[in-house]
């Protein structure tokens, strides 16, 4: 089942964050120290932004995948949403719940008003999730080198776009 997030799901929510940036260091801008220092009521706070800031759940009894989306906040570029933090715990993955996490995430980017474009960034240490958004429709429009450093290990990032207002056509 894939649903949004309420204040009830943050510990769940926090727990897969951890487990996702330890799993994959240089998939996520965010190192653990960085997300072990957001507390649960900061979470509430941002759920409550809802409907342009969501996180989206997968759930197989507990909390398995998720996904967030935010509205750019800068009035010039109110038309664009942000796609962060995928993830899908390794116990789950080649279910298909990345896709109808983006699926899902998406339509409600579209449900936003004035919501033209939908942009995210996947590491290049995340061929699975690139392949996944270039299926989707999402096109490159820019490499990042070396966007990521952790451990001694570097990753770019490729920066992406979908246009929501002309048929998901890049």
């Amino acid at each position: 089942m894939i649903r949004l997030l309420s204040e009830d799901d943050v510990e769940s929510w926090l727990a897969l964050r951890r487990e996702a940036l330890l799993d994959a260091p240089l998939a996520f801008a965010t190192s653990p120290e960085d997300e072990f220092a957001l507390d649960a009521q900061a979470l509430r706070e941002q759920l409550r932004r809802a409907p342009e800031n969501v996180i989206l759940g997968a759930f197989d009894e507990d909390l398995v995948g998720s996904v967030g989306l935010h509205r750019d906040r800068h009035r010039k570029a109110f038309h664009k949403a942000h796609v962060w933090g995928m993830y899908v715990t390794p116990s789950h993955r080649r279910r298909g719940l990345a896709a109808q996490l983006m699926s899902a995430i998406l339509e409600h980017a579209a449900a936003l008003p004035g919501i033209s474009w939908v942009h995210l960034s996947v590491s290049s240490t995340a061929p699975e999730a690139r392949r996944l958004y270039d299926a989707i429709g999402f096109r490159p429009w820019g490499t990042e080198p070396e966007a990521l450093r952790h451990a001694g290990r570097a990753a770019s990032e490729t920066h992406m776009a979908l246009p929501l207002d002309s048929g998901r056509a890049g």
